[in-house]
């Protein structure tokens, strides 16, 4: 589970088995690359999660994109108080 920004401050959310390699994909341009990601890098990984399995992964991707913009900087930031996933991501940059 992983949610990237583009330049134009907007967010795109995916699940995928590899989060490094499906970001190298994104970035690429290629033709693996998300239609919505292309041309508009560059690209910030700025949420990952990791769910049980591709049933939860797919159930938590249509809640995120459910969600409002406001309520999805709220979840990068860990500031969504119902959420039901953290942002490994911010979790493991605090740590460095």
């Amino acid at each position: 589970m992983y949610i990237i920004e583009n330049k134009l401050g907007q967010y795109y959310t995916g699940i995928c088995t590899d989060i490094n390699r499906r970001f190298q994909e994104h970035q690429s341009n290629g033709p693996k690359c998300a239609k919505a990601l292309k041309g508009k890098g560059p690209l910030t990984l700025v949420f990952q999660s990791s769910v049980a399995d591709h049933s939860q992964a797919l159930k938590t991707e249509i809640w995120i994109k459910k969600l409002t913009k406001a309520n999805k900087v709220m979840l990068v930031k860990n500031q969504l108080t119902e959420s039901p996933i953290k942002n490994m991501h911010l979790i493991q940059e605090s740590l460095k």
